[in-house]
């Protein structure tokens, strides 16, 4: 596994928009502009960015766009604006040749799933999954401050936190926080190579000429596998047929374990199968941790694809940790 180098001060990020513009919340998308700039870094800005539509402009321009900042030797760390819905348009359209050859940090999350999980398991080089360059407030939190310091390259253990709150809650300023509480049959440890994104846009990639995933799992099968999913709107029924059908791919080969998010948006059609009974239905004896702080809800935490993690959990709480090698 390639780890790219970290940004150091006074160099520059790269900001793209593979998936949508962020002409909806420009307001929020200056803010975060200027934490980024609070740190020291520099900012590059394709084309795009700003503009207010669900595709930033067409899917060749888009990939044109990422290659812009993948060949400029100046941009140290390249993140995504936005997420999103449309990135699958762009991915034929990437040139995967200039991206291991000029090797960067690359990070987004939610829809730019179709780059990261791409990158790792087609070219081996390692990628930030947390916050998209849109989503940085003037007042930091504790898991932006993570997600920042990671893109420092402090790496440090990240713990699950006491309180989230809802997305919706989250968008209207509602305070209303709950508790956090990691679910899972029985205290665990899970070591193994992680990799894993937003649910809805890894079950798009499977079986198609962008689907690395069992090239990825057969060369660290030794290290054994360990999946992180992060789900937007899937409904109960559908999250057990994706997890049926990574099944039937072979994708739980060499499965360490399993690490489910909360749900973003949920829809449970019948709650004699939610989320946690789907899981446990298809998982078995696969060990597998649900309710964890992964993906659209806050606080979050920044996870590395290709990475090799340390996952511990007991008693509704638990633990992450990173190693590069």
């Amino acid at each position: 596994m390639f780890y790219p180098q970290f940004i150091k001060k006074n160099e520059t990020i790269g900001i793209c928009a593979p998936s949508a513009g962020v002409g909806k919340k420009i307001d929020d998308y200056k803010e975060a502009l200027k934490v980024l700039r609070s740190r020291g870094y520099k900012i590059k800005e394709t084309a795009s960015v700003r503009r207010n539509n669900v595709r930033s402009t067409t899917a060749k321009k888009r990939a044109k766009e990422l290659d812009e900042l993948v060949l400029d030797k100046k941009v140290k760390h390249i993140m995504c604006a936005a997420g999103g819905d449309f990135m699958l348009e762009m991915m034929p359209y990437v040139d995967f040749d200039h991206i291991k050859e000029n090797p960067k940090w690359i990070s987004g999350m939610s829809d730019p799933t179709n780059i990261l999980y791409t990158v790792t398991t087609k070219l081996d080089i390692a990628t930030l999954y947390g916050r998209n360059g849109g989503s940085f407030d003037i007042e930091s939190s504790p898991s932006q401050e993570t997600f920042l310091n990671f893109v420092d390259g402090k790496i440090k253990t990240q713990h699950s936190y006491k309180k989230y709150i809802a997305f919706l809650d989250m968008i209207n300023e509602i305070d209303n926080y709950q508790d956090v509480k990691w679910v899972a049959k029985e205290p665990m440890e899970i070591k193994g190579r992680l990799i894993g994104g937003c649910l809805e846009s890894i079950e798009k990639l499977i079986g198609t000429d962008l689907d690395y995933t069992n090239q990825f799992i057969e060369k660290y099968k030794d290290d054994g596998i360990v999946w992180y999913f992060d789900i937007f709107d899937m409904s109960s029924y559908n999250f057990y047929l994706t997890l049926m059908q990574f099944e039937n791919a072979g994708w739980f080969r060499y499965c360490k374990g399993v690490l489910i998010g909360r749900v973003c948006f949920p829809r449970v059609e019948d709650k004699k199968l939610d989320y946690i009974k789907a899981a446990d239905k298809v998982l078995k004896d696969i060990p597998h941790i649900c309710e964890m702080d992964i993906g659209h809800t806050a606080p979050n935490m920044t996870l590395i694809n290709g990475a090799l993690a340390d996952v511990k959990y007991k008693d509704g709480k638990g633990s992450i940790s990173f190693k590069l090698k």
